[in-house]
């Protein structure tokens, strides 16, 4: 049965702001979409692994390494001998260098392929004692240096590409990050290329180009996606009708929105609704 609202996991962390739990404890039975307001990071040593996030499918298999950030829609669908930790982190201690990588790649690449031997793991028993600690003294330092350290292994995985890893750093890739930022908090308000542009304080030409070179798409169809992945999720996961879902993404038409989210999508907003979930639990 839909709900008026996304289901949102909030406040759920321990007060150092993180948590571990092993992948040998999940239980079998499918959980509920939601959201969280912190970020996970999946780390996955060995079997395999089926996520749902946002409508997409994210197959992992071990060694592997995933970062689901805040406000996804996420549930995992199976999972087959999975050996592991799911690393549960407040945004507040994920620097903002690596929070921008997770921004960059935010429905695009989330996930990578790693090494058995890779630091990640090994760092992970070490968190959970210093987690254990955490109430001695300067604990929460460390703690938040492992977190730190973890994190920023996570994002590194995500830009091994050369083209990728030479771009961190510049001018461009800071514009491309700043811009998904932006879209995220304000994707409601603003839906014009050149608003963004005066935000970021660069022509829309110059948006344009950099977010081409980086992501290979204009600023419009990353405006375009981040509002059909909203009306997605409140069509989906909520009871809400179609004129009240239009109005809470920004249009006070609620026939244009119906006629962008066709244009864009090969179906009406009803038949979207209507349609069997994008995964079956086998």
């Amino acid at each position: 049965m839909r709900k008026s609202t996304i289901a949102l996991h909030r406040d759920e962390l321990k007060p150092a702001g993180v948590d571990i739990q092993p992948l040998s404890s999940l239980k079998s039975v499918v959980p509920v979409p939601h959201r969280d307001d912190h970020y996970m990071f999946v780390l996955l040593q060995a079997g395999s692994f089926l996520w749902e996030v946002d409508f997409k499918e994210i197959r992992m298999k071990g060694p592997s390494v995933c970062f689901i950030a805040p406000g996804q829609v996420h549930r995992y669908i199976d999972f087959r001998k999975a050996k592991g930790w799911l690393v549960f982190a407040d945004t507040a201690l994920v620097p903002p260098q690596y929070r921008n990588i997770f921004d960059t790649y935010l429905n695009v690449r989330q996930a990578v392929s790693s090494d058995r031997e890779d630091a990640v793991f090994k760092l992970i028993p070490l968190l959970e004692q210093v987690l254990a600690e955490v109430a001695r003294p300067l604990g929460a330092g460390v703690l938040g240096s492992l977190l730190e350290t973890i994190s920023g292994l996570v994002a590194s995985g995500l830009v091994q590409e050369r083209q990728a890893a030479s771009l961190i750093g510049e001018p461009k890739y800071h514009t491309v990050a700043r811009f998904k930022q932006l879209l995220r908090t304000q994707y409601k308000e603003v839906k014009q290329v050149k608003a963004y542009a005066a935000l970021l304080h660069i022509t829309p030409l110059y948006l344009n180009e950099v977010l081409k070179e980086v992501t290979g798409f204009s600023a419009s169809y990353w405006i375009q996606q981040e509002v059909l992945l909203e009306a997605r999720r409140m069509l989906y996961y909520t009871a809400l009708d179609v004129k009240q879902i239009a109005y809470a993404l920004g249009y006070e038409d609620h026939a244009y929105f119906s006629r962008f989210f066709r244009k864009h999508t090969g179906m009406t907003a009803l038949d979207f609704r209507g349609a069997k979930p994008l995964f079956v639990p086998s």
